[in-house]
């Protein structure tokens, strides 16, 4: 990395699963000298171990360090307030030490990121129930990460952000994230699916599609069908997407949400008809696109000041220690976050 070059931050995630692994595993794959791990050295040098790594461990008492480090040595930036204990933790368990951490690991590098010393952020797995068991009020990353961006503005204002799911052969943007579906139902309105088309075709256009086209899953089957089958598509979905076609945005829709992903889905043998697919809740947009393969998923939370990527799996409690998780989406995250940082 040269000396004018700022690192991508990788934060561990939660220090019971997968995520030292697959941080470790990523940055050996990856590193061009620009990647520095925000994370626990005892915690990281387990996982090292897990994956029978001949790979030394440096602990940077700032990310500005990286340029100085030698090669070949995974850089760990260990914040302060991590527990001291952390690498006592049993693996493949909700431990609330564990969620603590991952909380810290991700306002520091936020910080960093927001003090100008870093380029972007890509976050390996955390465990809610683990965030929650350490006291967090946030129920994933995206609003973690949203009320971080709020809170280094000092407007107290939140900004409107929505989650990308993307691999090669499909986008996603969700409405709603993490709530239950019928709070999901409850917050889809003209107001909050016109927001997230206006995010999307902004992000796209960052993103070097010119003239994104957007296609909007319906909420109920059929799209309603015309109404006998729920009336959120007449009274709060196609009202939102005429406006957004007013505003100069090629979305189209609402279309029955059991078929439009394989018109959206592009390969070599049938290229997608749409660039993106809005959804109205978690699952309904997640589901295709980790059915296509997780291990080329990626996350990108859009609408907020900086680059932020993940993995599109989760801590994999199951196999955590076992040195056998497959990084390729980590890789695929940090690819991504380096494509948008440009």
């Amino acid at each position: 990395m040269t000396a004018t070059r700022k690192p991508l931050l990788l934060t561990m995630g939660d220090a019971c699963g997968i995520g030292p692994e697959i941080t470790a595993a990523a940055w050996r794959a990856e590193t061009a000298g620009d990647l520095c791990v925000v994370g626990d050295v005892a915690v990281l040098r387990r996982a090292i171990a897990a994956l029978g790594l001949p790979l030394p461990v440096a602990r940077l008492d700032a990310p500005d360090e990286l340029p100085q480090l030698p090669p070949n040595c995974l850089p760990v930036w260990q914040p302060d307030g991590l527990p001291a204990d952390l690498a006592d933790c049993p693996l493949g368990q909700v431990d609330a030490r564990a969620g603590a951490a991952a909380a810290r690991c991700i306002e520091a590098a936020v910080d960093a990121i927001q003090a100008g010393r870093a380029a972007a952020l890509v976050t390996a797995p955390i465990h809610k129930e683990a965030l929650h068991a350490a006291g967090s009020e946030f129920p994933g990353h995206t609003e973690m990460l949203q009320s971080l961006a709020a809170r280094a503005h000092h407007s107290g204002v939140l900004p409107p952000v929505r989650m990308m799911l993307a691999n090669e052969e499909l986008r996603t943007v969700l409405v709603t994230i993490h709530c239950s579906l019928r709070q999901a139902i409850e917050q889809i309105n003209q107001d909050s699916v016109l927001q997230t088309l206006r995010i999307a075709d902004a992000a796209l256009r960052r993103f070097g599609i010119a003239r994104p086209r957007i296609a909007v899953a319906g909420l109920n089957p059929h799209a309603g069908e015309g109404g006998l089958f729920g009336s959120e598509e007449i009274d709060h979905i196609a009202p939102a997407v005429a406006s957004a076609r007013a505003e100069g945005i090629d979305a189209r829709g609402p279309f029955a949400p059991d078929t439009v992903f394989m018109r959206a889905r592009h390969t070599a043998q049938h290229p997608g008809e749409f660039d993106l697919v809005v959804a109205m809740t978690h699952d309904h947009g997640l589901i295709p696109v980790k059915y296509l393969g997780v291990e080329q998923g990626v996350n990108v939370t859009l609408g907020l000041p900086f680059v932020r990527t993940s993995p599109d799996h989760g801590t994999a409690f199951d196999i955590a220690g076992r040195g056998s998780a497959d990084p390729a989406s980590m890789v695929a995250a940090i690819r991504m976050a380096r494509r948008l940082i440009g």
